[in-house]
């Protein structure tokens, strides 16, 4: 049986499915007791539990021999849930972390956002079990937040730093590496650094949009304190706002390099930008009229 932790959220949804399709129980965990269940495949098990409260976790880990450990849904509660899978027989361990958890706390902008990549990840190390720490690069799906109303609503999306450029990776390719890195003994003691195949940058992505939805998008470059009001618009922090800011600044000229670490786990390619947009087109689709 594999547990999977925030098995409702952006990997975890993707990771039950293929962690499903090959066959394998699954059970997720969901720190809200009204778990949205639809879309899971049939015989996932789904239960609540709060990995802060030990006794809401205690009945998920029985019959559980591997254990996905993700750093937004866990968090501070780490190494309380390790040392409950520890005594309750998990063989194997592998966590969600991210491509830049080594530099600098404050030069990481999920931690901002509720992240806790290094905590997690070093403690999955420390556990004295066979682990695998799984580190993506920027997830293609956060265009999704920050452009998607403007795109439903004209064609020229506004934002900051036109030629930053990330080598956003699909949400399928961090949940197929990460399936394997639960399925694969032969990989434990890795950090396996995964990227899409190319960088692109804002400008870039937004034509990519443009030409997959067949519409002329365009990018117009704002400030970076105006860019910084548009996050904190959309509900997040204004922390997290000044620290992607930061990064855009940080790293306009020294981005984080392609790896092939996904063809090496999965034996094919990463998928580009564009096929990202394809999967996603509906996002970008204005509403009909009601």
């Amino acid at each position: 049986m594999i547990l999977v932790t925030g098995a409702t959220g952006t990997i975890g949804r993707p990771l039950v499915n293929v962690l499903a399709a090959a066959g394998e129980q699954v059970r997720g965990l969901a720190r809200h007791s009204g778990i949205h269940t639809d879309g899971l495949p049939a015989g996932v098990e789904m239960v609540p539990g709060d990995v802060s409260r030990p006794e809401t976790i205690v009945a998920a880990l029985r019959g559980v021999t591997t254990l996905f450990v993700h750093p937004r849904a866990v968090g501070a509660a780490a190494a309380t849930l390790l040392a409950l899978a520890a005594e309750h027989g998990v063989k194997h361990i592998v966590a969600l972390s991210a491509i830049n958890v080594d530099d600098d706390l404050a030069w990481q902008p999920s931690r901002f956002n509720g992240d806790r990549n290094k905590e997690v990840e070093d403690g999955v190390i420390a556990s004295g079990l066979p682990w695998v720490s799984v580190r993506p690069s920027a997830f293609a799906v956060s265009a999704t937040g920050m452009w998607a109303s403007q795109i439903r609503n004209g064609d020229v999306v506004r934002g900051p730093y036109a030629g930053f450029a990330d080598p956003f990776i699909h949400e399928e390719d961090v949940a197929s590496v990460l399936a394997r890195a639960l399925l694969d003994d032969s990989l434990a003691g890795q950090k396996i650094s995964i990227t899409g195949p190319q960088s692109v940058t804002h400008t870039e992505m937004v034509s990519t949009i443009g030409e997959v939805i067949d519409r002329p998008l365009r990018y117009e470059e704002i400030s970076p304190s105006e860019a910084a009001e548009g996050i904190i618009a959309l509900g997040l922090p204004r922390s997290f706002a000044d620290a992607m800011m930061a990064r855009y600044s940080r790293e306009l000229e020294n981005p984080y390099p392609v790896t092939d670490g996904v063809e090496k786990t999965l034996g094919h390619p990463a998928r580009s930008y564009a096929e990202w947009v394809v999967d996603h087109t509906s996002v970008f689709q204005s509403y009909p009229a009601a």
